[in-house]
């Protein structure tokens, strides 16, 4: 009976310290979603080595695909020194699944303001954004920091999301 009670004692401790860890890991991975955002909405990717593995890559919404971090970063500083300049992004909604205790996937869904391309002017009628994206992150847990080393978003189609099939899935 003892070896029963103290099996049940140290399995209860066990998840409680599981819990404590996954709860301290969800807040690492959200200071490194808050690092980016940051980072969008001052316009400037100098900080980006971060919060990124040095081999991450990125697939943006128009299907550009950047291969490490000094592509990522080019890429992400190139096009807000222009069409990104004046636009903010607001993170609406974060979703975390662990797969290992050292990765993650995690999906944001963010509001894109409006944004004006490709030179970030007004011209009269090219006007983007002012839209939500989901962005899906994979993100490495590496010396206790969480770094993202993928990524790839998308626009959400607001006129398609009402036939969404899973929507009427369980009525």
């Amino acid at each position: 009976m003892k070896t029963l009670i103290l099996s049940i004692m140290l399995a209860a401790g066990s998840t409680l310290g599981m819990a404590q860890q996954h709860a301290a890991d969800i807040k690492s991975i959200n200071k490194t979603l808050g690092a980016f955002g940051t980072s969008w909405n001052n316009h400037n990717f100098n900080d980006i080595a971060t919060y990124t593995t040095e081999d991450c890559d990125w697939v943006n919404v128009v299907g550009m695909w950047w291969q490490g971090r000094d592509q990522v970063k080019y890429a992400h500083q190139t096009f807000h020194n222009g069409m990104f300049k004046n636009t903010p992004l607001t993170t609406l909604k974060t979703d975390v699944r662990f797969i290992t205790p050292d990765v993650a996937v995690v999906h944001i869904l963010n509001h894109v303001g409006a944004y004006y391309p490709p030179d970030g002017i007004d011209h009269g009628g090219n006007k983007a954004g002012d839209e939500d994206n989901i962005s899906l992150l994979v993100l490495v847990k590496k010396h206790g920091n969480w770094l993202i080393t993928s990524a790839e978003n998308v626009p959400v189609n607001s006129h398609a999301a009402h036939s969404n099939p899973v929507l009427n899935m369980n009525k």
